[in-house]
């Protein structure tokens, strides 16, 4: 079996093929991340790259103890746990403790520092 670490590594690896792919399998997460995206002003595979990013510094417990369980019931736990990740980042887009937010100049600010 595959380490987290593995799975991780192959989800930032496959991003870029992510999309495509997400547009047959589940059209409606496919337009939300296209959504997400353009409001973000990233391209469908950087919002991608994020949520792995996001997830993987500001879950908490409980969602990393939701993902590896997932995991263990899949039969593709690379997918599995891309399309997790991604769902995570849409459902914590707005919340500053678990999303980037980008200043004026466009870089990331963490609005816990105010």
């Amino acid at each position: 079996m595959a380490m987290l670490g593995d799975l991780l590594a192959a989800a930032r690896d496959g991003a870029g093929n992510f999309q495509p792919w997400l547009k047959v399998a589940n059209p409606e997460l496919a337009a939300a991340v296209e959504t997400a995206a353009s409001d973000e002003a990233l391209t469908p595979t950087s919002y991608v790259r994020a949520a792995i990013s996001d997830f993987s510094r500001f879950a908490s417990e409980e969602d990393w103890a939701t993902l590896t369980s997932t995991l263990k019931r899949s039969e593709d736990p690379g997918t599995a746990c891309l399309i997790a990740m991604v769902d995570w980042r849409l459902t914590a887009k707005a919340c500053p403790q678990h999303s980037h937010q980008h200043n004026q100049d466009g870089g990331a600010a963490d609005e816990r520092s105010d």
